[in-house]
Parts: structure tokens; sequence; C-alpha cells
């Protein structure tokens, strides 16, 4: 169903302000932040502090064999269970108070996915062996049926395999001929039925958040990795729809050529999609895998968006990303198919790094705002670099940083040149040092024209590289970052609250409710 013109008026008309920050970065009881009351908190923190906006990462389930990232999923479109809340099952009757006071040495400091799992799943057993399917179980069941199935045999197919990539499964269970897929799925049908339980849980809390952010007037922006991983249910289930080969395997892999960052390019290895089988097939797995996104967000951002019009494709087998070459889209028909399914077009698009004409005249044409990072803008270059403020345009989401880069303080202390400290301080006129360098930033994306300004918790907290989410180049020890509960202060608050006020992007719409 489209937004109504209101919802469009309140949440994409206005000058806005919100914060980034990962739903398990909340202090949750468990180790790990969740979809339940400490996510409601603290969208009640964003709506008494002014703020429009909360941007989170991709909610998908992660691998800890990954290091934990919201970007590598074995679904494009399950929950993650971890962010499922234990609270919440108390209040549905499914867990006692007594069985989720958590005697463990789980820290508040950061999130420990290997401690929350181990605390957590025995709990979410219990509360499954204690659940009676009514009529709202099997109404989610129905309508997620064009994924759901497919995902939870997936993921017990692959525990009972010893974890095993589907491509090495058994040859009936590889190709998934029909009566070795009845058979086990009669076999491990408990197991089936405990998946889609989990995600019956997550969906329905996420449900509810979304509905608590809209009785605040909090936009809600969620966010879609382009790709997904080859050992996922989604392309051992639709294998049509990617690039293999006669042995199943990738024919080419995903990733950017050799730029002046990086002499070999970057190889992402997923694998590429099979546009032309999509386009006879209408896009119905890219339509149903966006309308479930906004089935939980009120818009969402689509990362690395180019490769929706143009795509680097390397030999499955390469080292390094150098003897690629660029694939195109049939990008005319797949945002016709966009603008027909979605005409309110409720999405933002990462265009960060080199971005062709292309891509800008399809933002503009279908109505995607774009991206700038204020950590960007300090290269020298005040005439062109669209990350310094007096280049921006209205439509822009402006930031001081995203979760790939460090927090202001940690860039300015650790990532800076002297040329880029020398150029922020002519931009601002002042001396600047690693104390006032995160609100310096803070108020120049404020007071820009950008629609949109999306502030890292951790910039308004003043934070060092300690408090980073995620550093691209390191494969562990990233997307661990919490905020306590005692650095929500009123003080935090009403800081926050008088900058949108003073910068006209104080928050408009909406209405507490509990």
């Amino acid at each position: 169903m489209a937004p109504s013109r209101k919802y469009l008026e309140v949440f994409f008309l206005n000058r806005k302000c919100g914060i980034l920050l990962p739903i398990p970065s909340l202090n949750g009881k468990a180790g790990i932040g969740d979809l339940g009351p400490c996510a409601h908190r603290f969208a009640d923190f964003l709506a008494e502090s002014g703020q429009s906006i909360w941007q989170v990462l991709p909610l998908t389930e992660t691998d800890s064999a990954l290091g934990n990232s919201p970007y590598s999923s074995p679904s494009a479109f399950a929950g993650n269970p971890l962010y499922i809340s234990l609270e919440d099952l108390v209040v549905r009757g499914l867990l006692d108070e007594s069985e989720i006071s958590s005697k463990s040495a789980l820290t508040e400091d950061s999130v420990d996915y290997s401690a929350a799992r181990e605390f957590k799943f025995p709990l979410l057993r219990k509360a499954f062996s204690r659940f009676t399917p009514g009529e709202d179980y099997f109404s989610f069941i129905r309508r997620q049926s064009f994924w759901l199935s497919d995902y939870a045999l997936f993921v017990v197919l692959k525990a009972k395999l010893g974890g095993t990539s589907w491509h090495r499964w058994p040859e009936p269970l590889r190709t998934r001929e029909s009566r070795a897929i009845q058979e086990v799925s009669g076999e491990l049908g408990n197991e089936i039925d405990y998946t889609c339980f989990l995600q019956y849980l997550f969906f329905s809390q996420a449900t509810s958040l979304k509905e608590k952010c809209t009785s605040l007037g909090i936009e809600l922006i969620g966010d879609i990795p382009i790709y997904v991983n080859y050992d996922s249910a989604d392309v051992w289930a639709h294998r049509d729809y990617f690039r293999l080969g006669e042995d199943l395997l990738p024919t080419e892999i995903a990733g950017v050529p050799p730029d002046y960052f990086s002499k070999t390019g970057q190889l992402w290895g997923n694998p590429l999609y099979n546009w032309d089988y999509l386009k006879k097939d209408g896009f119905s797995w890219w339509i149903s895998r966006l309308g479930h996104s906004l089935d939980m967000f009120h818009s969402v951002r689509i990362d690395h968006f180019r490769g929706l019009l143009a795509y680097w494709a390397v030999p499955f087998g390469e080292k390094t990303a150098e003897n690629g070459t660029w694939e195109n889209v049939p990008s005319s028909e797949f945002f016709d198919c966009l603008s027909l399914k979605f005409p309110s077009a409720p999405f933002l698009a990462e265009n960060l790094g080199v971005i062709t004409p292309d891509v800008t005249e399809t933002m503009e044409r279908m109505g995607f705002p774009g991206m700038a990072v204020a950590l960007f803008a300090f290269d020298g270059n005040m005439k062109e670099n669209p990350h310094i403020p007096h280049n921006y345009v209205r439509g822009l989401t402006a930031y001081t940083g995203t979760h790939d880069n460090n927090t202001v303080r940690g860039w300015f202390l650790e990532d800076s040149t002297a040329c880029e400290r020398k150029t922020l301080e002519d931009y601002c006129g002042r001396e600047i040092t690693a104390e006032n360098a995160p609100d310096t930033l803070i108020r120049m994306v404020l007071a820009s024209i950008a629609e949109r300004v999306v502030i890292p918790l951790q910039d308004y907290l003043g934070l060092g590289s300690e408090a980073r989410m995620n550093t691209p180049s390191i494969p562990s020890g990233n997307w661990r970052w919490r905020v306590r509960k005692s650095q929500l202060t009123k003080k935090l608050s009403s800081g926050m609250k008088k900058l949108a006020e003073l910068y006209g992007r104080n928050r408009v719409g909406g209405s507490k409710k509990a």
C-alpha cells in the first residue's frame, strides 16, 4: 500500500535530524540491544530530544564466521533472532522474569555475540515449548510464505549437515529435488516450526517498533545491502536469479575496480544477479525484498546504489578485483517497475565514491535522496567536493560520518591529515581540537540546506575510535559498540533538542504514546 500524502508531508518535506544507532548497540538486558523495551525507550529519548529520524543498520541474521557483519547474512529476508526481546516474551507469558535475569558476565560495554547467543537461544527454545500458535501466527506464516519456508528449511538443513555450504550438500538437496525436499521437510518439521516461530517473534516486535516510531513522528530508516551471500537461502532457493554455472558455483562475483584508494580494487565475493532472468520475472524478487523492508521501516537506504545501474563483474576464482569488466543492468525497466510498485519512492541511495552521471540522473528521476559525509569534505577541493556543506542540495541526507567511518573525534586524532585539519580550521574560522571537532561538524551539517541530517550517536557523545562501529579493512572486532544507559542523560537530550530547534530541525508531527 502506497504511503499517503499526509505521510509524505510528515516524513519527507521537512528539515529533519536524527540519530544513526544500530539495534544491537542499544543497551538490552541480554548482552545485546533488541527490538523490545530498550528500543521503545530509545524512541522516546529521540522524541524528547527533538529528533525525527532513527536510522538503523540491516536487521538480517548475522554469522560469527563473517565477523557478525549485518551486511553478510544467510537470508535477505529473515530477521536476526538475537534482536528478539526476552522481556516481551515475559509479557506474552512464554518466559518468567526470573528466567531472563542474567547471572552471566554479559557486559554492557560492548556486544558479545557469542555470549548473547549462549544466553538467549536456550530461553527462546523454552519459549517455543510453551507457545500455542493462534490465528496471528498462521496469518504471519501465510503472508511470509514467499521466503519463510525456503529460509526455514535452509537453516535447518545447514545445521543438520554440520554448517556445510549448500553447494556441498547431497545432490538431491543441493538441487532441490522435490521428493527429497518433501521428505526432509517432514523429518525436520519441529525444527522448521521453531525457526518460523523465531521469525514470527522478530517481525511482531519489529512491527511494534515501527508503530511506536510512527506515533512519535519519528522516521525509522532501514538499510538494504545490494548483494546477498552465496551461501544463503536466497541463492539456494532461487538459483536462476543469480549468475551460476552448471556446477552451481558463481561464474562472476561482485567487487569494485582498482582506483586511487586500492590498486587491486575490492573483491567482495558475492554472486551477481542474473538481470536478464530477473527482468523476465518482472523483478519479483527485488520487489518482494523492498516491500518486505518497508513493512519494517518508513524508508530504506539502498547500499551501493550504483550497482542497480552497472556492476563490476570479476571472474570467479580471481584473487583480486583487477580483471573485472563493467556490465549493465536493465535499469530503465527495473526503475520503471519500482515506480509502479512504490510511487512514493521511500528510498535513499548510497551514492558515495565515484558516481557516474547515469546514477545521478536516475536518482533525480526517481526522487531518491543521496548522501554527503562531512568527514570527506576537507580534502582542499572546496569548489567541487560534494561533501562540503556549501555544495549540498536540498534533497541530501547529510552525515558527520557513517557506520564505516571513524567517529569525528577518532578521525581528528588518528585519520585526518594536517591539510584536512588546516582546511577545517580555515572553513570554520577558528581553532579546532579533538574536544570541539564533534560539535563543530554536527553544527555544520545541521546548519546546511540538506533535508535530512543523521548523526551517529557516538559523535553527540564526543567519543573516540574506541566507539567506532566498523573498520572495513578489518574482518573481526567490528559491530560491537553499545551505548550505556548512563550516557543517555537529560543533559544530552536537552542539548540535542536545543540544536534541533536552533537549526530549524525540531521534531514535527506525531505524539508521544506508550
